[in-house]
C-alpha cells in the first residue's frame, strides 16, 4: 500500500520532467532548422546536378520571351509573355503550349505575375520591358480571375512599357506595377503605381520626372512589406547605339509598408544615385 502511495506521489514529478524534456527538445530542434537548411544547401555535391542540361520546351512562334511565371507547388503550370506573341500557358510542364491572349488588342508583353494567395488571378503588363531602336508598346495592365481564360483591361494605357508586376503574397488585390513609360519622348504615366482594389484604381507612388521610368521591382527577401525599385532615365535617341543610363536613374527602397495608402517622396528612399551602380 505504501509503495503504491509513493509511486502515486512520484508520478506528477515524472510527468513534469518528461514535459520539460519534450519541450526542450522541440525548442532545440526548432533552433537548429535554419542551420540544417544551410548545411544541406552547402552539402549538395555538384555531381548530383552537373549532368543536368537546359532544353528547349517551346513555344516556337512567339518571339523573344520577356516574362515567365509559375504556380508555387504546381510544377506543371507556367505562363510565358512574348515580345510580340501575347501570353502562352502550359499545364503539362511545357510539353504543349496554348496562346491565351489572342482576343486582346495588344500582343507585346513585358510582365506577368500570378497572385501567390490565389493562383487563378493573373496580372499582365503589356509593352516590351526594355527600350531599343524599334519596340512594340502596350496599352497598360490586364487581369484574369480564371487562370487566363478571360481578361479584363485595368487601365494605365499611357505607360506603354510595363517591366515588372508585384502582387502582395497575402492579398491578391494589392498590386505594384513598374512602368517605363514612353521610350521616345516625355510622358507623365511612368514610375511605380499601386492598386489596393485589384486594379480598379491606381495611384502613382514613386515618380522622378517625365523622362524617368521604373524598370524593376522586388520584395525584400522574407519581408514583403519592404519593396525595392529601380528607376531608369531613358529616352532613345537616333545617335545612341546602346541603352543609355541618364541622370535620374537609381535604386530605391520603400521606407514604409508598401500596402499603406501613402506614396511619393515620403514612402521611398534613394539608395544609390549612380546610374552605373544601380544597374549592375
Amino acid at each position: 500500500m505504501r509503495s503504491r502511495e509513493k509511486e502515486g506521489a512520484r508520478r506528477p514529478t515524472i510527468i513534469k520532467n518528461t514535459v520539460r524534456i519534450v519541450v526542450g527538445l522541440a525548442l532545440l530542434l526548432t533552433a537548429q532548422i535554419p542551420l540544417i537548411r544551410v548545411l544541406r544547401a552547402q552539402d549538395i555535391p555538384p555531381s548530383l546536378y552537373s549532368e543536368m542540361k537546359w532544353r528547349m520546351i517551346g513555344p516556337f512562334r512567339a518571339g523573344k520571351v520577356n516574362s515567365v511565371a509559375g504556380l508555387p507547388g504546381n510544377p506543371a503550370v507556367y505562363y510565358m509573355g512574348a515580345d510580340g506573341g501575347g501570353v502562352w500557358k502550359t499545364t503539362d510542364g511545357g510539353v504543349t503550349w496554348k496562346p491565351i491572349f489572342d482576343e486582346e488588342s495588344v500582343a507585346s508583353i513585358g510582365a506577368i505575375a500570378v497572385a501567390p494567395s490565389n493562383p487563378d488571378i493573373v496580372y499582365v503588363g503589356t509593352g516590351v520591358n526594355t527600350i531599343y531602336g524599334d519596340v512594340s508598346y502596350g496599352d497598360g495592365v490586364y487581369k484574369s480571375t480564371n487562370g487566363g481564360e478571360t481578361w479584363q483591361h485595368l487601365g494605365l494605357e499611357d505607360t506603354r512599357h510595363i517591366a515588372r508586376i508585384l502582387v502582395d503574397p497575402r492579398n491578391p488585390d494589392t498590386v505594384l506595377v513598374a512602368a517605363i513609360g514612353d521610350g521616345y519622348g516625355p510622358n507623365e504615366e511612368r514610375g511605380v503605381f499601386r492598386s489596393t482594389d485589384g486594379g480598379k484604381n491606381w495611384k502613382r507612388v514613386l515618380f522622378k520626372d517625365n523622362t524617368t521610368g521604373a524598370v524593376d521591382l522586388c520584395f525584400e527577401p522574407g519581408n514583403p512589406r519592404v519593396v525595392y525599385a529601380t528607376l531608369w532615365h531613358v529616352i532613345w535617341k537616333p545617335e545612341v547605339k546602346d541603352q543609355p543610363f541618364e541622370p535620374g536613374s537609381g535604386f530605391y527602397k520603400s521606407k514604409v509598408d508598401f500596402r499603406r495608402k501613402i506614396g511619393g517622396d515620403r514612402a521611398w528612399r534613394l539608395r544609390q544615385e549612380s546610374a552605373g551602380s544601380a544597374f549592375t
